[in-house]
């Protein structure tokens, strides 16, 4: 026990006052995230929308979340990652709370639209921040501590909201609302007047003269099939958030608070192992290793399920699959970063963002479709199949990036 207490103390030693009071924000957050798990569920059941209009809604989600990513970089390059960040949350959260009203297909499909918009734009503003925050040595623990913060959150949030649920679906809206309002008060009070570690004027010039400074991430080509590549591990993995609950309640016939537990062990997992994993194996390895793992991982998953069947199994799935976002994602992030320079951070953030934003368009409309055609079972083999040929290409394109850094 105190082995395991040393080990957690080392691997989040080091990290600035800054980096734990965005983790805080983001913890906050996603505490209230109870709407997306339980979207593709509250859609069918309680709205009665047919499967294709729900992959029709879900993929709106998707295509707010892309614009919204794709706003949030630009306005971050702009105006700063302070004003993205407090205004998508005050927006986003007031706009929770509209969605109660929308109840016609149409109406709820402008307002899924516009919720993703607002919300995602903290996306790529919140990545620069602890980016800006971090130690250059710190940046992969930085991302790691953020994302232990929000998997955390996610621990919370789904368990919680399977419980709302059971009474009325018209809570989670409520709260994701008001912890998105809290967090949006809690950023503005301790950020408003606090500056990220600025680089010395000769190490801002050099940055500025570098090449991933003076361009543009769209005329980088291999950070483009990077980013390619990112969304298509993400199609896969967000199956868990969109189809996954329909398997989990059509196939298993699991209640609410089940479905709740399952997508809250995957938070809770990521929590509690992350930053050791990150903290023992992250600079032992290439980062195209710990990546294409990931990735196999995740094709492990989607076959157990087709393999074998019970309870048992679908916990171990989340745990494969949470293991596969522990390796893949905090490296995908800092790559990311090694990529860019000061003045374009915000631009390839965005970037990198929007394969996930992407994915959330694709995902949930073919997720859905496989389903109403195929099934179940056809969609966890796509998914393994599609996991495979990812880590193939991370394995060639993530090498060459590698390699670019070091010349």
């Amino acid at each position: 026990m105190k082995r395991i207490l040393s080990l957690y103390s080392n691997a989040f030693g080091g990290l600035s006052k800054e980096a734990w009071l965005l983790a805080v924000v983001m913890f906050i957050n996603r505490s209230g995230a109870m709407v997306v798990p339980f979207l593709s569920v509250y859609l069918t059941e309680a709205m009665g929308f047919s499967l294709k209009q729900v992959g029709i809604l879900l993929s709106l989600f998707g295509a707010g979340s892309m614009c919204g990513t794709f706003l949030g970089g630009w306005l971050t390059d702009k105006i700063g990652h302070f004003r993205v960040q407090f205004f998508s949350l005050v927006l986003g959260g007031s706009w929770f709370f509209v969605m109660l009203f929308l109840k016609r297909f149409e109406l709820f499909a402008g307002g899924i639209f516009l919720l993703s918009l607002l919300t995602e734009c903290l996306r790529p503003a919140n990545a620069s921040s602890v980016s800006s925050y971090a130690r250059p040595e710190n940046v992969t623990r930085a991302f790691s501590l953020n994302r232990m913060a929000i998997n955390l959150g996610f621990s919370i949030g789904p368990a919680l909201g399977g419980v709302l649920a059971t009474v009325s679906y018209e809570f989670l809206f409520m709260a994701d609302g008001l912890t998105c309002l809290t967090a949006g008060a809690v950023f503005f009070f301790y950020f408003r007047h606090k500056q990220g570690h600025t680089p010395a004027p000769a190490a801002a010039a050099e940055a500025t003269a570098s090449l991933p400074a003076a361009r543009s991430p769209y005329r980088d080509g291999l950070f483009v099939l990077f980013s390619i590549l990112c969304c298509c591990f993400a199609v896969a993995f967000f199956q868990f958030f969109s189809t996954m609950p329909l398997y989990y309640r059509r196939v298993y016939h699991l209640s609410e608070l089940q479905i709740g537990a399952l997508l809250a062990s995957n938070g809770l997992m990521v929590f509690l192992l992350e930053m050791i994993i990150v903290y023992l194996i992250g600079d032992k390895h290439a980062l195209w290793k710990m990546i294409v793992a990931g990735l196999l991982l995740l094709a492990a998953a989607f076959v157990l399920l087709n393999l074998a069947h019970g309870f048992v199994v679908l916990v171990f799935s989340v745990l494969l699959m949470s293991l596969s976002e522990i390796l893949a994602m905090p490296f995908m992030s800092t790559l990311t970063v090694q990529r860019s320079g000061p003045h374009n951070r915000g631009s390839y953030m965005a970037l990198y963002s929007l394969s996930y934003s992407a994915a959330h368009i694709i995902g949930p409309y073919v997720g859905t479709t496989v389903i109403d055609n195929f099934g179940f079972d056809t969609l966890w083999w796509g998914g393994s199949a599609l996991s495979v040929v990812a880590a193939v290409g991370f394995y060639v394109v993530v090498r060459r990036l590698s390699a670019a850094q070091l010349t």
